[in-house]
C-alpha cells in the first residue's frame, strides 16, 4: 500500500543510460537480423543489460521502475520492420 504522505522516486533515463554500455550490433541482433538502436529488442536480447539499468536505479533510491519498454508502438518499432 502506498503511503500518501511519501514523495515517491521513479527512475530516470533508461535510453540514456542502456548508452553507457556502448552496445553493437550483436546485441541488437535478433533472429539473423539487427536492430541496433531499438531498445525494446534489448529485452530478448540482452535482459542482463535491461535489469542492471533497473538494479542501478534501485540502488540510486528509486522506489518505482516505470518501464522497461522504450517505444514499443506500432509507429516507432515500423523503422525496423516489427511494428
Amino acid at each position: 500500500m502506498l503511503d500518501e504522505k511519501k514523495i515517491y522516486v521513479l527512475d530516470g533515463a533508461t535510453g540514456t543510460a542502456i548508452q553507457s554500455y556502448n552496445l553493437e550490433e550483436k546485441d541488437y541482433s535478433f533472429e539473423g537480423k539487427g536492430y541496433k538502436g531499438c531498445h525494446d529488442i534489448l529485452n530478448i536480447t540482452r535482459k542482463d543489460i535491461v535489469l542492471d539499468v533497473h538494479r542501478r536505479y534501485i540502488e540510486a533510491g528509486a522506489d518505482i521502475i516505470e518501464t522497461n519498454t522504450f517505444n514499443s508502438n506500432g509507429v516507432s518499432l515500423k523503422d525496423y520492420g516489427i511494428e
